[in-house]
Parts: structure tokens; C-alpha cells; sequence
């Protein structure tokens, strides 16, 4: 089992969490469908359609 050899600095600690924290949020993409803005690879939250599939049937 791996133990660590000396302690990490609170420096090195913090830089490389600071790296994570730089991660940027997903972007937008147009539903080819009702041409709402959506998350990729998600069901569209307006009409539910998912690759041209409809997967949550919406009330009209």
C-alpha cells in the first residue's frame, strides 16, 4: 500500500485545486426539433425528444 513520503504544502494543495475550479460548464446546443437551447446528449426539456425519438410524451 502506497504512504506518503512527505506532506503536501498547503501551496501545492490549493494550486491544484484551484485547477478544477477553472473547469468551464457545459455548453448550449439548438434542439433540431423545437429549436430551444438544451444541454448535449440530454431529452430537450421543451418538446422531450431525444434524437429524433420522442421520450417524454408532453402535454399540448
Amino acid at each position: 500500500m502506497g504512504v506518503p513520503q512527505h506532506r503536501r504544502s498547503k501551496t501545492r494543495n490549493r494550486r491544484r485545486r484551484a485547477e478544477v475550479m477553472k473547469l468551464k460548464a457545459p455548453g448550449f446546443v439548438v434542439c433540431p426539433k423545437c429549436h430551444e437551447a438544451k444541454q448535449p446528449h440530454m431529452v430537450c426539456s421543451s418538446c422531450g425528444y431525444y434524437k429524433d425519438r420522442e421520450v417524454i410524451a408532453q402535454e399540448k
